[in-house]
């Protein structure tokens, strides 16, 4: 469930920041260990980008589509589903990162113009049990809460791999 204590400029801000701080992390790293998992079983930094990804992919283009037609009606897709049907797993991590920047700008370029309004924006969300209404804001809200322990799974991935390789 969404955080729902964050505003939407803390939401805004932190779906920003994403993007430039997985960069700032992950800068030094070569790209042999971006595919590193620092323990059997965890993901490599390269997967946690392919999640993060997968879900911008699924939940951004349920905001799109609210913000596009009145009232949709959408079919929830996992995006752990989702991401088995990319190539984000293959791709190597800088230029899928930069995709993911250039996504999450997008993104933003919809919804910081956002008035009150637009965050109240809703979809009929079927396919996942019980039929859902939600709205922009919470899809968005979902988003940005949902990065955040992602973020910091690639900071401890990132220090485990540079202790391990001193």
């Amino acid at each position: 469930m969404p955080n729902s204590s964050l505003t939407i400029e803390q939401m805004l801000a932190l779906l920003a920041a994403a993007p430039p701080r997985l960069a700032a992390l992950t800068t030094d790293l070569a790209p042999a260990q971006l595919r590193t998992a620092p323990t059997p079983g965890e993901w490599s930094a390269n997967e946690v980008l392919a999640h993060l990804r997968a879900c911008a992919d699924v939940w951004g283009g349920c905001i799109v589509a609210m913000l596009a037609e009145d009232k949709p009606t959408l079919r929830a897709v996992n995006p752990r589903t989702w991401m088995k049907r990319t190539d984000y797993l293959d791709l190597e991590f800088r230029p899928s990162l930069h995709a993911f920047a250039t996504q999450r700008a997008d993104l933003l370029a919809f919804l910081e113009p956002l008035p009150p309004a637009g965050w109240s924006r809703a979809a009929t969300v079927t396919g996942a049990g019980k039929v859902l209404e939600r709205t922009v804001l919470s899809y968005a809200r979902r988003l940005a809460d949902h990065e955040r322990p992602h973020v910091k799974q690639v900071e401890r991935i990132v220090t485990t791999l540079r202790m391990m390789s001193k």
